[in-house]
């Protein structure tokens, strides 16, 4: 079974990727969990009531639908998510600003220090999501 975990990282704004929610420091604050063959969209729509207020939101391609770019406008959310390559027209974004998406990733590959959480060795996701989550509190809140 495979598994996406999505995440915020509010570093003077927020960054949407596979996995959670994060904080100034790459610490993560949420998460939220799909099935590995579901697309972004999914785990954008389960994170966007949750967002924190911020000035604007890193993302990647996964994240780009119409939808979601409306919807972080009107939370006065500036989205900076580049657009998919099937798109007919275009989206202009910020990428000096997107190069920051870096600190995301770094969360990713401290998380995946922890061989548990690499390898997946829990084949129940509450239990994966678990081993994530005190993996996260010990690494970075402790």
């Amino acid at each position: 079974m495979n598994t996406k975990l999505h995440a915020v990282t509010p570093s003077r704004g927020l960054h949407a990727n596979h996995c959670r929610a994060v904080d100034s420091d790459g610490r993560p604050i949420r998460f939220f969990m799909t099935a590995g063959q579901v697309s972004d969209y999914t785990g954008a729509a389960a994170l966007l009531s949750s967002l924190p207020a911020a000035e604007w939101l890193l993302g990647d391609r996964g994240y780009d639908a119409d939808w979601f770019r409306d919807a972080l406008k009107d939370k006065g959310i500036k989205p900076c998510i580049p657009g998919r390559k099937s798109r007919s027209k275009p989206v202009k974004y910020d990428k000096r600003r997107y190069k920051r998406r870096n600190r995301i990733e770094i969360m990713f590959g401290r998380l995946k220090d922890w061989r548990r959480v690499a390898t997946r060795y829990d084949r129940c996701p509450k239990v994966f999501l678990s081993a994530v989550a005190l993996a996260t509190t010990v690494m970075f809140w402790l």
